[in-house]
């Protein structure tokens, strides 16, 4: 809405809560509020609204993508200080867990092209490492953030360049 892109989230909140009250089955308005509820730090908030979607709506992108949003938060909440993963890699560049770790630290806080080009040099490095699991994440990521997004778009060209280079 042009309240939330202008930065009012309450009047967001109450023009979805609105929307909501007419038409409780309108999934960008629940995907909207779940929004707003999960970056005002309300997860549990946004999942119970979340799980109100129609069964049929459940996989639309807009939910999909506040799931996949919220499920690389919780993986990235959980690994704690990156200046752990950056002093492993100094050591060891090689180590992909660590830059695995520190790309999800890096997407949580917003440095999605970080976050994007350590999983790159892992999938460049070892395609296979983890059950192809930079690769498998780095789609995570492309759907959290939207496939229009520009970070998804530079990313998948590097992407396509070192899979069919």
């Amino acid at each position: 809405t042009e309240a939330r892109d202008a930065g009012d989230m309450q009047t967001a909140a109450d023009i979805y809560d609105a929307i909501l009250a007419q038409a409780p089955e309108t999934i960008e308005a629940i995907a909207g509020l779940g929004e707003l509820l999960f970056e005002a730090g309300d997860t549990e908030g946004a999942e119970a609204l979340l799980a109100t979607a129609p069964e049929a709506k459940k996989d639309a992108p807009p939910v999909a993508a506040l799931r996949a949003r919220m499920a690389v938060a919780a993986q990235a909440a959980a690994l704690g200080n990156p200046a752990e993963f950056e002093r492993r890699l100094a050591e060891n560049p090689g180590d992909h867990q660590a830059r695995f770790d520190l790309a999800m630290i890096q997407n949580a806080n917003g440095d999605r092209t970080a976050a994007a080009d350590n999983l790159l040099a892992i999938i460049k490095a070892d395609r296979a490492w983890n059950e192809d699991g930079a690769r498998t994440q780095l789609l995570q990521l492309f759907e959290a953030w939207g496939m229009t997004d520009e970070a998804t778009l530079a990313a998948r060209r590097k992407l396509s360049a070192l899979l069919f280079s």
